[in-house]
């Protein structure tokens, strides 16, 4: 696989269906909710040890009665990185306020200089989320802040040497740490939408190039049926009829034509047409089943209603699913592919019972589903990807079937 379609898959991976925490952590797309709870528990977990283990210092060093603020203050600002996709400026701002609070409260009040470890951690997560996803403008006002945050913290050493407070330097590092980390993940995330809306355009692309030939051709035709038809007409008016209806079955003939490329986009090097409809479909599941695991196709559909392009479709995204299966779950026993009409809709979903492996779940959506979605959505249907309930993965595509030309 090209870096290219790396980038393109890892882009398009499909949201995970059914996950409430991703809903509750401000509804982010994918396996992201997923992360992002896994990365708040692990901050808690480490604000934890720090908090105690500062206490533990503190008290250690300057007494028993000093601890408790420096650990409430880091408590705050840990609690206000947990909650930070709420509001991720806010949150930075929230996080610095308090933060500039504790160093005077630290410099006036002769406590323990800070932020201390947890609360530099905790600022640190607070600008690196917000350096990742904010707009330019809003990230540099967070970044600016940090550093602020970071340098104003000399203000409540109470060392006597003339060296750069230890604190000082604690901080820095957590800032430089935070701007580093946002600014890779801005990137990638920056190229990954690059390279996904070049697989799309590249399709776009494609179609254009497609529906020129088709109608070029088309339309001549008709063109140059309409001028015999004129030249014919002074001679033999009795030939008119047979003209017009020539005329008639082209224009018919480019509509018919023009619907089947919208629907349809074959991949440069796919060798001859596919045999499209169930038809096709029972022999691809028969290839497929040859080659990994058992696969049952299940059809109850009238494809004579379906448009052109509509057969085409469900044809390509059974290959594309198939394809992934064979490619991402090699564990995999069984697939089920189901062809299901409704009124004027056609579902078709593709459905196997591998294992929930957590680097499948990150890959399974790749360069095929996302030049499939463009397909799909050109007809007016909808496509879902995605890891199902327990084990297995599902991708659906919903389609109309009303005859556009009506």
């Amino acid at each position: 696989m090209s870096v290219r379609k790396w980038w393109a898959a890892r882009a398009g991976s499909p949201g995970l269906d059914g996950v409430d925490v991703r809903r509750w952590w401000a509804g982010s797309p994918g396996l992201s909710g997923v992360r992002g709870l896994v990365t708040d528990v692990g901050l808690a977990v480490v604000s934890v040890v720090l908090l105690a283990f500062t206490a533990y210092r503190v008290a250690g060093s300057w007494g028993g009665d000093y601890w408790p603020f420096g650990c409430a203050a880091g408590a705050v600002v840990g609690a206000i990185a947990l909650a930070r996709r709420r509001g991720r400026a806010w949150a930075a701002v929230a996080g610095f306020a308090v933060a500039a609070a504790a160093v005077l409260a630290a410099r006036f009040a002769h406590l323990p200089a800070e932020p201390g470890p947890a609360m530099a951690v905790a600022l640190a997560v607070l600008v690196g989320s917000a350096v990742r996803t904010l707009p330019v403008p809003s990230a540099c006002a967070v970044a600016a802040g940090g550093l602020a945050v970071a340098a104003g913290s000399m203000l409540s050493s109470h060392s006597s040497t003339s060296g750069v407070p230890s604190v000082m330097v604690l901080n820095v590092m957590g800032w430089l740490a935070a701007l580093a980390a946002g600014l890779c993940a801005r990137l990638i995330a920056a190229r990954r939408r690059a390279v996904v809306e070049e697989v799309r355009r590249d399709e776009r692309l494609e179609l254009a190039r497609e529906l020129h030939d088709v109608l070029a051709h088309h339309v001549t035709g008709i063109v140059l049926r309409a001028q015999a038809a004129r030249l014919t007409a002074r001679r033999h008016p009795e030939t008119v009829d047979g003209s017009l209806a020539d005329i008639e079955a082209a224009g018919s003939g480019a509509l018919a034509a023009t619907r089947r490329v919208v629907g349809l986009l074959r991949d440069v090097g796919d060798g001859a047409p596919a045999r499209l409809g169930l038809e096709g479909l029972a022999e691809l599941v028969a290839r497929f089943d040859g080659r990994g695991p058992e696969v049952r196709l299940r059809a109850a559909a009238d494809e004579a209603a379906w448009p052109p392009g509509v057969a085409g479709t469900v044809y390509r995204i059974v290959q594309e699913a198939l394809t992934n299966v064979a490619r991402h779950a090699p564990r995999a026993r069984s697939v089920t592919v189901g062809v299901e009409q409704d009124g004027e809709r056609v579902t078709v979903e593709v459905v196997d019972d591998g294992p929930p492996v957590f680097a499948r779940r990150g890959r399974r959506a790749g360069y095929g589903l996302v030049g499939m979605r463009e397909r799909v959505e050109a007809l007016g249907g909808t496509l879902r990807a995605g890891p199902r309930p327990g084990n297995g993965w599902s991708v659906s595509a919903t389609l109309p079937v009303r005859d556009a030309t009506k």
